[in-house]
């Protein structure tokens, strides 16, 4: 094992944090005010915790409370799944309006940020931070905890390996899955970045979290909460290392 050359400095973004309405948009959610409320229209109870996150690692949080179902600030602008049945049908003026407000400049707040830690001779360890709804078209998600990568980043395979390897060893019940329920270079905001960034100055790696642990309002969330905190803590510590 070799020591990493750089030092790692946290980068922490949160695309679907909220499923706000912005007001001039608020007519095309007439009837679908139940649909806002679902996994649908956010990822449920993950915004807090990337404020926790972000705090604990006194590290700045990019992120976003308008709906889903506006905008998709998780795809490319070129995705067919960019805009959701409700607001795909509106104008291209519209639609550029949209992008204009919303998406653009919330990715490019984010990779601005990445430049600044890679300007400074460090490395940008991107944390995109998701939930995932535990049902999913009839099928039962069968893990509490995605850790999203690129296979063909080596590093990004190595850091996702390391702490799922430190989460089992300080709670082997937690089910952990890589590349889990999404595969980890489908197209996203940390995919559209490594083709900005190389593997020597940029991870990116997106944490999805079941659902189930923040609707269950149960000690077993802020147990998790506290678990992905002392992990991550410990592999930073180590200065992580690669093979």
């Amino acid at each position: 094992m070799q020591s990493v050359t750089k030092d790692l400095q946290i980068l922490i973004s949160c695309e679907h944090g909220g499923n706000r309405v912005p007001e001039r948009y608020r007519h095309l959610f007439h009837g679908f005010e139940p649909l806002l409320q679902t996994h649908r229209g956010y990822d449920i109870g993950i915004l807090p915790f990337a404020e926790f996150l972000a705090a604990e690692f006194a590290t700045p949080l990019i992120s976003a409370d308008v709906t889903r179902l506006l905008i998709d600030l998780n795809r490319s602008s070129g995705s067919r799944t960019l805009f959701s049945e409700i607001s795909r049908h509106l104008s291209p003026e519209d639609k550029k309006d949209i992008l204009a407000r919303y998406h653009d400049p919330y990715w490019r707040a984010v990779a601005d940020m990445a430049t600044g830690i890679i300007a400074s001779g460090r490395r940008a360890l991107h944390l995109s931070i998701h939930s995932f709804t535990p049902v999913f078209s009839g099928e039962i998600r069968n893990a509490g905890l995605g850790l999203l990568y690129d296979p063909k980043r080596s590093e990004e395979k190595v850091f996702c390996l390391a702490w799922q390897t430190e989460l089992y060893r300080i709670d082997p019940t937690l089910r952990i899955r890589r590349n889990y329920p999404y595969k980890g270079n489908a197209d996203a905001l940390v995919t559209a970045l490594r083709k900005r960034f190389s593997a020597e100055d940029y991870l990116g790696i997106e944490l999805e979290i079941n659902q189930r642990y923040p609707l269950s309002g149960s000690g077993s969330w802020v147990q998790l909460q506290e678990q992905l905190v002392q992990t991550l803590r410990r592999l930073l510590e180590s200065k992580f290392t690669r093979a």
